[in-house]
């Protein structure tokens, strides 16, 4: 059995399933990857800090003209780019699969946007938008709005900085976020499908590795090797955008 119909034939008998995803996926819409190739947190910034000390809440305290410099590039990328068939074909899986699961690295939406169902949709480092103030904490603000203007933009309310609920460096992990999947990981997965993520963080290589584990199986989907590939059931050496799609056409609706 060739490896596609392998995890199709996996993903249609499975009950529980957890679809973790990186910048990888999101790459093919456009917006750049964090690491490896092109990535973004390659090299240093104009001000010759690692990229991780610009985007890190140390700096949005101090200097949050230069957080945001980095920050708005991150917007202006999300809010330019779509989804692809790789984001629709997950939230046609989530719709076949009632208990279907994304936990998610990215913060650019797309996820929500191409259709998944938001209540299983775990944003692990949260979203680019809506911004809310970090001094009077009003909310629900635009990311379009505030971007093109000057930087750091300001709480109309108050004057105090405003931020995205993204998680920057040194910061920690949304607590709902974490305490979602934790309930999740407790019941277990029949499936893990890693798409487009290096698999270097605890909280992916513990349910991939759980998963195994346990008798299930999980499937890479990644152009290059990662800390998990050798451990994986299949692994598909190609981008998400060129076989999500092919893999649902192999499972009945």
């Amino acid at each position: 059995m060739d490896t596609i119909r392998q995890v199709a034939q996996a993903l249609e008998s499975a009950q529980r399933i957890l679809v973790i995803t990186g910048a990888g996926l999101s790459a093919d819409s456009g917006l750049p990857t964090y690491r490896g190739l092109n990535g973004l947190y390659n090299g240093k910034t104009e001000e010759g800090i690692p990229i991780e000390a610009a985007l890190s809440g140390t700096m949005f305290r101090h200097r949050p003209d230069v957080c945001w410099k980095y920050l708005a590039e991150l917007g202006r990328a999300c809010l330019s780019a779509q989804p692809n068939a790789g984001h629709e074909a997950i939230a046609e899986l989530q719709r076949r699969k009632s208990e279907c699961w994304v936990l998610t690295q990215n913060i650019d939406g797309f996820h929500r946007r191409a259709g998944s169902p938001m209540d299983r949709v775990i944003e692990i480092h949260g979203e680019m938008g809506p911004l809310f103030c970090s001094a009077c904490e009003a909310g629900n603000i635009p990311v379009a709005d505030k971007i093109g203007h000057s930087l750091p933009p300001r709480c109309d309310r108050c004057g105090g900085v405003l931020r995205p609920p993204v998680v920057l460096f040194e910061e920690a992990l949304p607590a709902r976020a974490v305490s979602t999947l934790m309930q999740q990981n407790a019941t277990g997965y029949d499936v893990v499908l890693l798409i487009g993520t290096t698999a270097s963080f605890p909280y992916v290589i513990e349910p991939a590795l759980q998963t195994l584990n346990n008798g299930g199986f999980v499937a890479e989907i990644n152009p290059t090797m990662t800390d998990l590939s050798a451990s994986v059931t299949v692994r598909l050496q190609k981008r998400a955008v060129d076989v999500l799609s092919i893999i649902l056409s192999h499972m009945s609706d």
